[in-house]
């Protein structure tokens, strides 16, 4: 239970933040990814690394919090490491996850504020779930945003997305040329259902060309490109 210096300061941090200006886009294809976010409750995004995927998720879903528009953030994403594994973290499931979390949850803070953001991870507003203990779960008025998705085998994002519940937006984030599994990638899968079934989620795919982190990022994003690696 929070106590009412908690709450108080809860409150104050999102009165002082409520004026925030808006997400704005820095390309067409951001706009686009905004425009399907907010009219559409699911929405499968790709592309390279920079191009601001996961930033504009998380921003969103902190401004939907923000304004009272949903109950819950729920971020997840699967525990395949990048490159040689240093071993099992420390702690809790949600210490051991909350490394993976950070660039979403660095861009939630910065939206919010620490201190709301470290009362709504106390209280549960704010969920770090690990596929281990996914099934049998369900959301509800909530922002539930799958990232690094190129790395759920089909089972997994299968598991996922059968946990959707009402009023819920979700976001489903990854680049399958980037995937770390030695088997079919669950988001390869599920991109091409919604092809070949024809079902309304919107797909919107970012390239080189959109990354906006920096000039370096873009130039090797390209270069690994053209080598095909």
């Amino acid at each position: 239970m929070l106590g009412s210096a908690e709450i108080i300061n809860f409150q104050d941090k999102f009165e002082t933040e409520r004026s925030l200006p808006p997400i704005r886009a820095l390309n067409p294809t951001q706009a686009d990814y905004l425009d399907a976010l907010r009219r559409s409750p699911q929405v499968i995004v790709l592309g390279p690394a920079g191009t601001g995927k996961t930033w504009v998720a998380a921003t969103h879903a902190a401004d939907l919090y923000r304004n009272r528009r949903i109950d819950r953030i729920i971020l997840t994403r699967p525990n395949v490491p990048c490159g040689r594994s240093l071993g099992f973290f420390p702690g809790s499931l949600q210490d051991k996850f909350a490394p993976w979390a950070v660039p979403v949850t660095d861009a939630i803070k910065d939206r919010i504020g620490k201190a709301a953001f470290d009362i709504a991870l106390k209280n549960g507003s704010i969920e770090m779930v690990p596929f281990e203990v996914m099934r049998g779960r369900s959301w509800k008025n909530s922002f539930v945003l799958l990232d690094e998705a190129q790395n759920c085998t089909p089972a997994e994002i299968k598991t996922f997305l059968t946990r959707i519940g009402d009023d819920c937006t979700v976001v489903i984030n990854g680049d399958v040329s980037q995937c770390d599994l030695a088997a079919d990638s669950g988001l390869r899968v599920v991109i091409d259902m919604i092809a070949r079934q024809n079902l309304p989620v919107p797909v919107v795919s970012f390239t080189h060309e959109d990354i906006v982190r920096s000039g370096i990022c873009a130039m090797w994003v390209q270069a690994f490109e053209e080598a095909k690696i």
